[in-house]
């Protein structure tokens, strides 16, 4: 296909490809997420070829690879992508490590305009547009532009109750998804969010990461900053702790001021409307019981 829109997070992205561009092909842990939608929040142009970048350009952000297990390094490499910014224009150059090409990208963005352009180089006849890592840029991105959250986090919702559980890899994300799943509760995703602000209520939401997702949505009744113990118990957390504590599992790349102060706003408000707390946890049911039994 030349064109098509995704609904993710509730931004209608739109991808079409240039007259010279590939076939798109998107992989199968988007085809759930496409829709057909007029008015898209963001157009992404597709072209096959180099992208040179302007003189001038400098580079703000480097992003090695690595690649973890159950918080154990499994793979590690220098290339991966980097940020170039020049004037108001950001370039965003990447490698595909698990691609069976040896393509790469530029992509060209703008936070105040909503189109963009991606260069994918190489023998590309057809791409998907979404490969990792450009997926979770372009979302990232993306939540910049309209001041929402991206954040290391799994979230579930039982009876209507979103609970969403934060902390780096290795903390208990995806074990207390599985408990919740396996008590009946709905998991909306078990390591990656995004959080947005919707009248008086937030809102988290899943990116895509298996072959069989739908977009997932649930109100946030709670936030907890996760931590294994040897009984269950939490502790609530207010002001500057609960605020520093969500920021530190924010997904961000600290090279730009404005960036980072807007995120903090944004935490700042949300930790001020829904409760934060330390939860110290077993890795047993007798969690979900806990924590039901102290709503």
């Amino acid at each position: 296909m030349k064109e098509y829109n995704l609904n993710i997070a509730g931004y209608n992205i739109r991808f079409e490809s240039a007259a010279d561009g590939p076939e798109l092909v998107p992989s199968e842990r988007f085809r759930n997420s496409i829709v057909t939608r007029p008015d898209p929040n963001l157009l992404i142009t597709v072209h096959s070829g180099e992208c040179n970048l302007p003189r001038g350009a400098r580079r703000v952000f480097h992003a090695p690879l690595f690649e973890e297990e159950e918080g154990t390094l499994i793979r590690r490499a220098k290339k991966f992508w980097s940020v170039y910014k020049h004037h108001s224009r950001i370039f965003i150059k990447t490698t595909f490590p698990y691609s069976s090409t040896k393509n790469k990208g530029i992509l060209l963005l703008s936070l105040t305009h909503m189109c963009w352009d991606l260069w994918l180089t190489g023998d590309v006849t057809e791409a998907d547009p979404m490969e990792y890592p450009l997926d979770a840029l372009i979302l990232y991105y993306l939540t910049i532009v309209f001041g929402d959250i991206m954040i290391h986090a799994s979230g579930v919702n039982n009876a209507g109750r979103g609970y969403l559980f934060s902390g780096v890899s290795g903390k208990g994300k995806t074990t207390l998804a599985r408990l919740w799943f396996k008590t009946g509760g709905t998991v909306i995703n078990d390591d990656r969010l995004i959080i947005r602000k919707r009248g008086a209520r937030y809102f988290m939401y899943n990116t895509p990461v298996y072959t069989d997702d739908k977009p997932r949505e649930s109100p946030v009744s709670k936030i907890f900053i996760i931590e294994h113990a040897s009984e269950n118990r939490q502790v609530r957390l207010t002001g500057a702790a609960a605020v520093s504590r969500v920021m530190a599992n924010c997904i961000q790349q600290n090279w730009d001021r404005e960036i980072i102060a807007r995120l903090l706003g944004t935490v700042s408000i949300m930790c001020s409307m829904v409760p934060v707390s330390q939860l110290f946890f077993k890795p047993d049911r007798r969690i979900i019981e806990y924590l039901l039994e102290n709503e």
